[in-house]
């Protein structure tokens, strides 16, 4: 499963996963699922660095969920699809008391959460499990906390998953999904070259793109994204919405910038056969490091975008 920055949800990326999983372009925790075809050793410290931009926007919702009234105490957290724990060791500063598990089917990138654990001096308290979900719910155990980071859109029954979410909550505990929001925003909607509004039609080849990766998926089922509705039907009592925003102005830090650069990247690999002549040509001045129109050297490039946290607690 695979959670990137601008993955957060269909609706918020305008690039694909490099994996199915747990992203649609790389989102936020870098969660993936069950790759082994992938070159992690580079792929990882970029899903890190990618993870580490939103960080902002999960720490102000792991905090939210923390300061939430009547909830028990946090002992035990599962981070599901967790990438290369960014999010995971966040949960673990935010709950001090508490055991967090990362979740995620890919070996190499559990190895960097370990590391980074290690390093923020956490590595008592945050474990790894490598399973493939959702054929190995059964081996999460117990938790107060299930936090599931843009990954349940990647189960193809996300109300069968849920409810083995639920069975393993201990009473009172909670689900954080984050699942929706708002469509990543990095350019003005005229940016000087080409039709205005390429980020609009990039964004609805990616919801085509989602639509199909959806059906596409092991024991799939159509679902409406009524999340209280799912909860409900999963036998959990829907706690609340937030959303939670994160806004990098021009001019962006380099980071930042790199990482703009390469969703575009990803989006014209993935999405050139599928775009006009134009748009595509578009692209491939973004793309070029010297063209002042260019990712690379106009003063305009910002990262907006919202992701939705949906909680529910089990009675």
């Amino acid at each position: 499963m695979t959670n990137h920055l601008g993955h957060g949800h269909h609706g918020q990326s305008h690039t694909p996963p490099h994996a199915h999983g747990h992203a649609q372009a790389p989102s936020s925790s870098g969660h993936t699922h069950g790759t082994t075809d992938l070159d992690w050793d580079a792929m990882g410290p970029r899903l890190e660095r990618e993870a580490e931009l939103s960080s902002p926007q999960y720490e102000e919702a792991a905090r939210w969920i923390a300061g939430l009234p009547d909830a028990p105490e946090v002992r035990r957290v599962l981070d599901i699809g967790s990438g290369p724990g960014v999010v995971t060791c966040l949960l673990a500063e935010v709950f001090p008391g508490a055991e967090v598990v990362a979740v995620d089917a890919t070996p190499a990138l559990l190895e960097r959460t370990a590391a980074r654990a290690r390093r923020l001096g956490l590595g008592d308290r945050v474990r790894t499990l490598e399973a493939e979900l959702p054929e190995g719910i059964s081996r999460l155990g117990e938790a107060d906390l299930i936090w599931a980071g843009n990954s349940l859109h990647h189960m193809g029954d996300q109300r069968a998953v849920l409810a083995g979410f639920a069975e393993h909550l201990r009473p009172g505990g909670t689900v954080a999904l984050v699942e929706g929001g708002l469509p990543t925003r990095r350019l003005p909607r005229d940016i000087g070259i080409g039709r205005p509004g390429l980020e609009a039609r990039l964004d609805a080849v990616s919801s085509a793109w989602f639509q199909t990766m959806r059906s596409e998926l092991p024991a799939a089922k159509h679902e409406t994204e009524d999340w209280n509705a799912l909860f409900n039907a999963a036998g959990l009592t829907p706690q609340g919405t937030r959303s939670f925003l994160l806004d990098l102005t021009a001019p962006l830090s380099d980071t930042a910038r790199e990482y703009v650069v390469e969703t575009f990247v990803r989006a014209r690999e993935a999405f050139a056969d599928l775009l006009d002549a134009d748009d595509v040509a578009v692209l491939d001045r973004l793309l070029d490091p010297e063209d002042p129109a260019g990712l690379h050297l106009r003063p305009d490039v910002y990262l907006l975008t919202a992701r939705t946290v949906q909680l529910a607690r089990r009675g």
